[in-house]
């Protein structure tokens, strides 16, 4: 499975992260920042390039990586771009990587497009911050730690059929309404949970958590 890194603002990703030699690497706009802080390789960068300082554009340029520019006026966020790109170019696994600073709406914003009926071909993680983040449609098998905080919200419509194993409140075919808090703060209970979607999407957000250690 070839993956797509989008590297994105926000500020810094605290998360250890492995990007394969293979992987693609796309920077949408002042996520080329953090790919420099990272020492990761760009193949692509993508947006308005508003945010981006002219020394990393010119290195970049340079570097002779490919740069796909978009007016500041128009419909979509450079991630949201961006992850169209990744998925024009044949990835089959999205990650994207950013912070959780700046401006909420940004932050909201991003976390919702990954979600998007558009994306639906490809599976998709973030990591903002130290937060991470997946996206699931039909069934997933996540990683994690005894007792690690993880939370399951519905996103544009109910989410039926929702059934877990592994995470200490199990959900067996419940609906999630989007706006419910009845997949918040749930906690695993050994080192993965299984989560599977009759019909809709689910955001699961496994937040930083001090008490996992």
């Amino acid at each position: 499975m070839r993956s797509a890194f989008i590297f994105c603002g926000g500020g810094a990703s605290r998360f250890p992260l492995e990007v394969p030699d293979d992987a693609l690497v796309v920077a949408a706009d002042v996520g080329l920042a953090e790919a420099n802080r990272l020492g990761v390789r760009v193949d692509l960068l993508v947006g308005d390039l508003d945010s981006v300082s002219a020394a990393d554009f010119q290195a970049f340029e340079d570097s002779g990586g490919e740069v796909h520019r978009h007016p500041e006026d128009k419909d979509a966020t450079d991630l949201d771009l961006a992850i169209g790109e990744a998925i024009a170019a044949g990835v089959q696994r999205v990650v994207v990587v950013g912070g959780d600073g700046g401006r909420l709406d940004h932050l909201i914003g991003n976390a919702l497009v990954l979600t998007a009926d558009r994306h639906a071909a490809v599976e998709i993680d973030a990591v903002f911050g130290a937060t991470r983040v997946h996206v699931v449609r039909g069934r997933r098998e996540i990683a994690g730690a005894p007792n690690e905080l993880i939370s399951l919200f519905a996103v544009g419509e109910p989410a039926r059929g929702v059934r877990t194993e592994g995470l200490r409140w199990a959900l067996d075919g419940a609906e999630l309404e989007p706006g419910s808090s009845l997949g918040v703060s749930n906690r695993f209970l050994g080192e993965r949970a299984v989560i599977e979607v009759a019909d809709g999407v689910v955001l699961v957000v496994r937040p930083d958590d001090q008490e996992t250690a």
